[in-house]
């Protein structure tokens, strides 16, 4: 079932991926189920993920986020488990982290320059913000960055790691 609605989102999104034909990435994707299973789990927490672009050191597909907003199931959450553990403490109770999460789903967080990409095929985010990958020499002073795009413009900020929203969540990628 996942296949058919990834080859019909990218079927109506070609322009999201101009070069790339469906038959070669179905043949990859049958031959990692477990990359299927991290989109299922992708597709059934908002995601809505698509081909993004091919790895040029790699040569792998780039599946990402493409919902509109944050994905709905991964939402009201701090940037990582320690941020959640200092919100727990004072009985204020996050849904989670996307560091913890990702690791679940068999995907990684977008860092900064994904994200710019993702904002370069298709406008996200215009009401919700997105936990990006955090560089360690932020995340050790406490912080962690997250964008947006609000005015037509991608806005990267940072905020404390322990903070959370209802409109925050993450997007990921996977590389198939």
């Amino acid at each position: 079932m996942i296949l058919e609605i990834l080859q019909k989102r990218f079927e109506e999104h070609s322009y999201r991926h101009e070069e790339i034909e469906w038959k070669t990435v179905e043949e990859r994707l049958l031959k990692q189920k477990g990359k299927l299973l991290s989109l299922q789990k992708m597709e059934e927490t908002g995601g809505e993920p698509d081909v993004m672009g091919i790895d040029e050191n790699t040569g792998e597909y780039l599946f990402c986020d493409f919902s509109i907003e944050t994905p709905s199931g991964r939402r009201k959450i701090t940037y990582d488990l320690e941020g959640e553990e200092k919100r727990n403490k004072k009985k204020v109770y996050p849904e989670g982290n996307p560091v913890s999460m990702a690791r679940e789903l068999g995907i990684e967080i977008l860092t900064e320059g994904q994200y710019r990409m993702l904002q370069e095929k298709e406008k996200v985010d215009l009401k919700s913000s997105s936990w990006l990958k955090t560089p360690e020499e932020i995340r050790k002073l406490g912080g962690a960055v997250f964008g947006d795009c609000r005015y037509d413009h991608v806005f990267i900020y940072h905020n404390g790691a322990e903070s959370f929203y209802s409109s925050r969540g993450f997007r990921g990628i996977l590389r198939v």
